[in-house]
């Protein structure tokens, strides 16, 4: 079903270590809103999703997944040379004890990843649900660019909230298709 290219889908470089910033990030990894969430949505949805669409999850889902691997590159990159007592500073102490340098899905505050998969069955509902994933990853992303003093990693952050809309318009332009198929006739 896909092809791995063994490179990101866009660079990315770390100025300084940071691990309050990686504690920051790890929101877009493993929290509710976050890039493994979307992609399980997506890529779940799709079953339920008319035929004319299906591709449209499909690819965003699995774009999610790269938009993953950068955030999981991004934190690695700002703890791999932190010092335990500057993770325990940085809020990462717990996480530092259970994981060690390893990058796991929690969120930002510390929660185990639990997306509570949103998934109603209706194809609109579903979409419109998509588009609200979409516009809260792209909000966080601004507000970690916002607390972020490292212009390299903000510049993978911009890149990445880009691509959020993107997705909400594709999701957008989907709900309108599948409005002007519901209300077409249909004859038997």
């Amino acid at each position: 079903m896909w092809y791995y290219e063994k490179k990101l889908q866009y660079p990315v470089r770390v100025g300084i270590c940071s691990p309050k910033l990686a504690k920051f990030l790890i929101e877009q990894y493993g929290g509710t809103d976050g890039e493994l969430a979307a992609a399980l949505r997506y890529l779940n949805q799709r079953y339920t999703i008319p035929s004319r669409v299906i591709g449209l999850l499909n690819d965003i889902g699995t774009e999610e997944f790269a938009h993953l691997e950068m955030i999981a590159t991004m934190v690695y990159k700002l703890t791999k040379d932190a010092t335990p007592e500057q993770l325990k500073e940085a809020g990462l102490g717990d996480h530092y004890v259970d994981h060690g340098k390893s990058v796991y899905y929690h969120n930002a505050a510390g929660q185990k990843f639990d997306m509570g998969l949103q998934s109603k069955g209706d194809p609109i509902a579903d979409l419109y649900e998509d588009i609200a994933a979409e516009e809260k990853a792209r909000s966080t992303y601004q507000w970690i660019i916002n607390l972020s003093d490292d212009p390299q990693i903000n510049d993978a952050l911009g890149f990445l909230r880009e691509r959020e809309n993107v997705h909400s318009q594709r999701f957008r332009e989907a709900v309108e298709l599948l409005k002007e198929e519901q209300g077409q006739k249909r004859v038997f």
